[in-house]
């Protein structure tokens, strides 16, 4: 059985209840930004904030006043450092939007994002296409399975090529972009629009910040290949979508097909991820932006489309943990993904490591600053303070048993031996459903090994401790960062996933903690290994009171063994 037929199965099982339950999600939409770093995705983040009617004033990143880059060291350099999420409504429909950092260093941040979106939107810079961390982030939405946007930024540069940014995704990436806008340069750079599927084009005003934009009937010029691009996409579409297809048929031709259908029809290909829609703009120049929000609406999943399998749980409380922070007046704060059920104030929830927890408050998510709330419902994202043992990665739900009797009905419904259900070492490898049973049960997040080492030492005696607290607490926050006593040398030794991870450590440790740590020097982890296997014979002779002795030995080294060294070191 596949995957696709997993999600089949677990959605034919649903009830007419539990459909009533969770029709308020058609209004919430869960979505991450992916990119790689200064293509401009904090810059898209904060115009959706200030067109939506969030913040009164837009922030830049040159200028260090930005909503989601809020940590010191994120301000003073321009990048993102901390994931961070903020929500806002749009055209009736709440977005919880988690703004993610773009830098290698970081990617744990974009992976414990994941977990609790439903969609993302992928910021391509329109001068350089698909870079190197782009190609990272992809891999990382691809494994969880996520539909995907691409907005296409920086197209008022002059070197700017959407055409090849287009290309890069079918070659790089192995997409399949569908185009629904197609963009023209007048001889000042002033970027004009085309949308594909309405026919129009759309142009910004600069005076009213990009609040303000007007649609305009084609110029003849353009008329013929704007058609044939909506022919193209209807085309496209009608070969994966058999609802499409029919009417096309019917109609024998493209010219009856309406704009509701193109967008019903793309609607349930991204769903499937069978096409990316690929939309353009520029967010710092404010043009586009606006349709990159209707977009998210109209075409990436709400929350009860996706994540069938949580419906093990009936009417408990299910919630993932996927990020914790620390606040000077509040302490360890916790982002929660609500997958069933209800969050609410004086919750008492039970972690994955039979640890029971109380809800003190839940607020909603707005980067570092937070407004009380009574609860929220399930498909939503809450912040919860009071949880004191909840790591990264933790599934909270009503009470032990909740746990253990979805566990029994999952199984049951999958039809799964036992074994591949109720423990989270059993080999799943070619098991579909088993697969995404761990995706629900296995709660130790997948942490990628260490790349940099360095020693830590605090400058004296006396802050020994209060160093320690602040690593503490700074690796329940990044898991990727690796703290260890060498017993040998006396040191504390820290592992990160770079040079520029190190130093934001250290940073972060005398901002918010006032502790002037020393970091030694800066060591790569490195392991060799063979390439091919080796055989080889020494024969060793040697008169031994007049007597003469010989040995051989026989030395083999297998590709078994090159394996054992690749991962044991």
């Amino acid at each position: 059985m596949t995957i696709t037929r997993s999600f089949t199965l677990l959605h034919s099982i649903r009830t007419h209840a539990r459909w009533q339950r969770f029709y308020s999600s058609a209004k919430l939409r869960n979505i991450g930004i992916l990119a790689h770093i200064d293509a401009g995705k904090t810059t898209t983040t904060e115009r959706m904030l200030f067109y939506a009617g969030k913040t009164r004033t837009m922030g830049e990143v040159h200028r260090g006043n930005t909503v989601t880059d809020c940590l010191t060291q994120e301000r003073e350099r321009g990048i993102t450092i901390c994931s961070s999420a903020v929500a806002f409504n749009w055209q009736g429909h709440k977005i919880n939007l988690l703004d993610t950092p773009g830098h290698i260093d970081f990617t744990m941040e974009v992976e414990q994002s994941l977990h609790a979106v439903d969609g993302v939107v992928v910021v391509l810079d329109g001068t350089s296409g698909v870079e190197a961390q782009t190609i990272t982030v992809w891999t990382q939405a691809e494994k969880h399975r996520l539909p995907k946007l691409v907005f296409v930024n920086k197209m008022d540069r002059p070197d700017a090529d959407f055409n090849s940014c287009v290309s890069d995704l079918s070659t790089k990436l192995d997409a399949k972009p569908v185009c629904l806008q197609s963009p023209l340069k007048d001889e000042k750079g002033n970027l004009t629009i085309f949308d594909v599927i309405t026919q129009q084009a759309l142009i910004w005003h600069s005076a009213s910040l990009g609040r303000e934009y007007k649609k305009f009937p084609l110029l003849d010029k353009h008329i013929a290949d704007l058609q044939d691009k909506r022919y193209a996409l209807i085309d496209e579409l009608s070969g994966i979508d058999d609802e499409l297809a029919q009417v096309v048929i019917s109609n024998e031709g493209f010219d009856q097909v309406s704009n509701e259908l193109i967008q019903q029809a793309l609607r349930r290909a991204v769903a499937q991820r069978k096409v990316v829609p690929v939309l353009l703009g520029s967010a710092y120049k404010n043009v586009g932006v606006q349709r990159v929000m209707d977009a998210i609406i109209d075409y990436l999943p709400a929350p009860h489309e996706r994540n069938q399998l949580y419906d093990c749980f009936c009417d408990d409380f299910v919630g993932r943990v996927f990020k914790i922070i620390h606040d000077k007046q509040r302490g360890a704060l916790t982002l929660v993904r609500v997958f069933r059920g209800e969050l609410k104030k004086g919750s008492r929830l039970v972690t994955t490591h039979n640890t029971a927890e109380v809800v003190s408050k839940v607020y909603e998510p707005l980067a570092d600053e937070y407004r009380e709330i009574s609860g929220v419902p399930a498909g939503d994202v809450a912040i919860c303070a009071g949880l004191k043992h909840t790591v990264t990665g933790d599934l909270l739900t009503t009470n032990a048993s909740s746990l253990k009797n979805a566990q029994k009905r999952l199984q049951k419904t999958l039809k799964l031996p036992e074994s591949d259900v109720m423990t989270e070492d059993s080999d799943t490898e070619g098991n579909a459903e088993a697969t995404l049973v761990k995706e629900i049960f296995a709660t130790d997040p997948q942490i990628p090994d260490a790349v940099y080492f360095c020693s830590i030492e605090p400058p004296s005696l006396a802050t020994q401790n209060a160093m320690e607290a602040a690593l503490k607490q700074l690796q329940r926050e990044d898991p990727s960062l690796r703290v260890n006593y060498d017993s040998v040398t006396g040191q504390t030794v820290l592992g990160g996933m770079g040079e520029l991870h190190m130093d934001i450590v250290k940073s972060r440790i005398l901002t918010e903690y006032k502790i002037d740590v020393d970091l030694g020097p800066l060591q790569i982890a490195y392991k060799e290994t063979i390439e091919e296997p080796a055989l080889d014979s020494f024969q060793v002779e040697k008169e031994i009171s007049g007597s003469k002795q010989s040995v051989t030995i026989t030395l083999e080294l297998l590709r078994e063994q090159n394996e054992l060294f690749r991962q044991f070191g």
